[in-house]
C-alpha cells in the first residue's frame, strides 16, 4: 500500500473528478461563454457580443425586480424558518424539562417529529397544487373560507401584488421547517446532556437554557442552515411557477431570477441573455454564501 499509495488514491479520485468536471464545471464554462453571445438556441455559430448582455441587465426593470424579491426572500425566509425550527426542536428535545434525572422533550415529541417532517417529503409541485386550493381567492379557498366564518372578506392571497410574494414565502417556510427541526434536533442530541442537567440544577429556566446554552452550542449548525436557506432563497422557481399568477405575476410582483431565466430562454429564445442572468445569479449566490460564512464565523466551543 505504501509503494502504490498515489496510484491507489488517483484511481479512486479519477472517476469522481471526471464526473464533476463533465457535469458541473463544464456547464458553468459553457454558460459563461453563451452569456457573451447572442445565441438564440438554434444557430451552430452564435455571434460573440462581449459584455453587451450584462450591460442590458443594468437597464432591465424585471431583472432588478427579481433581485429585490431575492433580497426579501433572503431576509424573511431564513429568519422565519430558523426561528420556528429552533423553537420546535427545543420543545421536542428539551421542552419537557428534567424527568428521571435527564432532560426530555414535550409529551408526544416523536409523533410531532414525523408530522413536522412530512412536508419535506412532498414534491414541490404537490405542495404548490395543495396551496393553490388553500390560497384560492374566492370563498372556496381554505383560508378564505375560515375568514368568511368570522365575517372577513376573501383575500386575494396570490392575486394581490402587495401580499403575493409573502404568501409564497409562507409556503416555502412551511415546507422547509420540518427539515431544520430534524437538523437542529440532531445538533441538540450531540450536546452532552450533562450541560443541560447542570444548568437545570442551578435553576436555569427554559428561556435561559434556550438563549444562553442551546443557541451558542448550535451556532455551527445554524451557520450551515443559514447558507442552505439562502441558496434556497435564490431558487424558488418551482413554487413561483406553480403558485404565481402568469408565472411571476401579478405585475412581476413575485418573479425571481430562475423564473426570468427560464422565461427568457424558452419563451423568447434569448439564450445568451438568459445565460447572462444565470451568471449574475451564480455570483450573487457565491457572494452570499461567502459573506454568510465570514460574518457568522466564530470560535468553536469544545465540549
Amino acid at each position: 500500500m505504501r509503494q502504490g499509495k498515489y496510484p491507489f488514491i488517483v484511481g479512486f479520485l479519477a472517476a469522481p473528478v471526471l464526473l464533476y468536471v463533465v457535469f458541473v464545471v463544464s456547464p458553468y464554462v459553457q454558460a459563461f461563454y453563451i452569456s457573451l453571445t447572442d445565441w438564440k438556441g438554434v444557430s451552430a455559430n452564435p455571434r460573440f457580443i462581449g459584455l453587451e448582455n450584462f450591460t442590458r441587465l443594468f437597464d432591465d426593470e424585471v431583472f432588478w425586480a427579481a433581485v429585490r424579491h431575492h433580497g426579501v426572500l433572503l431576509l424573511v425566509m431564513p429568519l422565519a424558518t430558523l426561528a420556528i425550527a429552533l423553537f420546535f426542536s427545543f420543545l421536542l428535545n428539551l421542552g419537557g424539562g428534567q424527568r428521571g434525572g435527564r432532560m426530555t422533550g414535550i409529551w408526544g415529541s416523536k409523533v410531532y417529529r414525523v408530522i413536522f417532517f412530512l412536508p419535506q417529503v412532498l414534491a414541490v409541485a404537490i405542495v404548490g397544487v395543495l396551496f393553490q386550493a388553500i390560497y384560492r381567492p374566492d370563498g372556496t379557498g381554505v383560508l378564505n373560507s375560515l375568514l368568511g366564518k368570522v365575517g372577513i372578506d376573501p383575500v386575494g392571497w396570490l392575486i394581490d401584488p402587495d401580499i403575493a410574494l409573502m404568501s409564497i414565502i409562507g409556503v416555502m417556510v412551511w415546507q422547509a421547517v420540518g427539515f431544520y427541526v430534524v437538523l437542529f434536533s440532531a445538533g441538540m442530541a450531540s450536546i452532552p446532556t450533562d450541560v443541560f442537567e447542570a444548568a437545570a440544577l442551578d435553576g436555569a429556566g427554559r428561556f435561559t437554557l434556550f438563549f444562553r446554552i442551546t443557541l451558542p452550542l448550535l451556532w455551527d449548525t445554524m451557520q450551515v442552515a443559514w447558507v442552505y436557506l439562502g441558496i434556497a432563497a435564490f431558487d424558488a422557481f418551482a413554487l413561483v411557477q406553480v403558485l404565481s399568477v402568469d408565472r411571476g405575476g401579478p405585475d412581476n410582483s413575485t418573479t425571481v431570477l430562475p423564473m426570468e431565466i427560464w422565461r427568457t430562454a424558452f419563451n423568447f429564445s434569448k439564450f445568451g441573455y438568459a445565460s447572462a442572468m444565470g451568471v449574475a445569479l451564480f455570483f450573487l449566490t457565491i457572494t452570499f454564501a461567502a459573506l454568510t460564512l465570514r460574518v457568522t464565523r466564530r470560535e468553536r466551543i469544545e465540549f
